[in-house]
């Protein structure tokens, strides 16, 4: 068989065998966001070092996905994607038995490591192993999958550190990973890709540059704005950046080619995505401690309450995609991204102690609903112009954009909120965490304004020019 052969294996080992280990890497997106006030307590965490148990998973993870596609097209991407899932497993096993935040710190940075290799070549090896008429099929249960474990991160984290304590988060993953790679081994082939140059440097100088840029606004409030040590970092994180876009319109193979920003839909699908991912999950990270913190409810309860918030997707993401091309991809993502910044500013509003659950409610099922709003059109959008050639690199340039708004979200929101004064306490937390939730909502609005540049995107296309691309859009 050559390297880069196909080999047809039966739907639901196919499936099993990708799905598995991408459930577990998407899970820990968020599984942790229940245990920040349960670990706080334990280890003596400071508010910064709970925003890097996130953030080291999440920056680690966005800078490598690109990188992890290429390796894969040059040592097999079954070689790669079970390396993820080795070094993933070995992460989670440290994570657990750290008793220090610098080694849970460190340890989540590793998982990210792993998790970079799992995601973006789950797919390549489920699109290559099925047949091609069931390829959609298995590429649409594939998105779900990866959906339902980001949405159900903090529902499963709550339930887990209740029942058994903030360790076993970490610990369920081991097993998941010593059965999912010999299933990888015996099911799917090791398909190779186009052999190109390996942009190292450019990884590193886009890595190390937004590394920067977060590690001077988290140290900001503590050090100082205008310390040596906040305005190194920031300047070196932007110097970075700045030599990393020279570096990838001159470099013949780049990591990230910078002519498909030429394309108006996915420039600006891009930085909806960006400020998407800045603004709600930044606000995610105050608001699940703020019903802990704040107003007692456990780890699961905090979840519970969530949940219309962060499953909601679930059921509405699948009805926007199928309305799309009847509305256009534009409405659908404006609409969403202005639900999301009312309902952040109905909680900024309404947050007190004692409020009640029922008035927070009504703001959940909004940030909810337009959540389910953009996934799926914003995927489209980024995709509607893109060379088919083109496509793994246009979806992992906007999973990469969405992970470092994660990053840079969460990152700036806890400094609004250290900077008013916040401390995880009772009566320490509401009036400062007002503030930043206002920041995301007002960082929602604005990606709603950029939304208004998207095309349309009605459906203009026949069925047979749109097929080619059909199958990593609804992924």
């Amino acid at each position: 068989m050559s390297p880069t052969t196909t080999r047809r294996v039966p739907f639901g080992l196919a499936l099993a065998a990708t799905g598995i280990p991408m459930f577990m890497a998407t899970l820990d997106n968020l599984v942790m966001t229940n245990a920040l006030p349960v670990i706080h307590a334990e280890l003596g965490a400071s508010v910064e070092e709970l925003q890097w148990f996130v953030n080291a998973y999440t920056l680690a993870f966005a800078s490598l996905i690109l990188f992890a596609v290429a390796l894969g097209d040059r040592l097999g991407r079954r070689t790669v994607f079970v390396a993820g899932v080795v070094v993933f497993t070995i992460a989670s096993v440290l994570a657990a038995l750290s008793t220090d935040p610098t080694q849970l710190i460190a340890a989540r940075a590793v998982q990210g490591l792993g998790g970079a290799a799992i995601m973006p070549l789950s797919l390549s090896l489920l699109a290559g192993s099925v047949e091609p008429r069931r390829r959609p099929l298995a590429i649409g249960i594939w998105g779900g999958i990866a959906g339902l474990g980001v949405a159900a991160g903090p529902l499963i984290g709550g339930a887990v550190v209740e029942g058994w304590n903030w360790q076993a988060i970490f610990w369920i993953n081991v097993p998941v990973g010593i059965l999912a790679i010999p299933l990888v081994l015996l099911v799917l082939a090791n398909t190779r890709g186009a052999r190109l140059r390996l942009d190292v440097p450019g990884v590193l100088l886009a890595g190390l540059g937004v590394l920067g840029l977060v590690f001077g606004i988290v140290r900001g409030n503590e050090a100082g704005w205008d310390s040596l040590e906040v305005l190194g970092a920031l300047a070196a994180g932007a110097a970075l950046l700045v030599a990393f876009v020279v570096r990838e319109a001159r470099t013949p193979a780049p990591l990230l080619p910078l002519r498909l920003f030429r394309d108006r839909s996915f420039s600006v699908a891009n930085v909806v995505g960006f400020g998407f991912s800045f603004g709600m999950f930044g606000a995610v990270f105050i608001l699940i401690q703020f019903l802990q913190v704040v107003q007692g409810a456990s780890p699961l309860e905090a979840a519970v309450q969530t949940t219309p918030w962060t499953m909601a997707p679930m059921v509405v993401a699948p009805l926007a995609g199928f309305i799309a091309p009847r509305v256009g991809t534009r409405a659908l993502i404006v609409a969403g991204l202005v639900l999301q910044a009312l309902g952040l500013a109905w909680l900024a509003l309404v947050m007190d102690a004692d409020t009640a659950y029922a008035t927070m409610l009504p703001a959940f099922i909004a940030a909810g609903i337009g959540m389910g709003l953009v996934f799926a059109p914003s995927s489209t959008a980024v995709l509607a112009n893109i060379a088919e050639a083109d496509t793994a690199k246009a979806s992992g340039t906007n999973s990469t954009l969405r992970e470092i708004g994660v990053a840079l979200g969460i990152a700036v929101m806890t400094a609004v909120f250290t900077g008013a004064g916040g401390e995880l306490t009772p009566t320490g937390y509401v009036e400062a965490a007002i503030p930043a939730i206002a920041v995301g909502a007002a960082v929602l609005l604005g990606s709603a304004v950029v939304a208004l540049f998207l095309p349309s995107g009605r459906a203009a296309r026949t069925t047979a020019e749109a097929a080619p691309k059909r199958e990593l859009v609804d992924a």
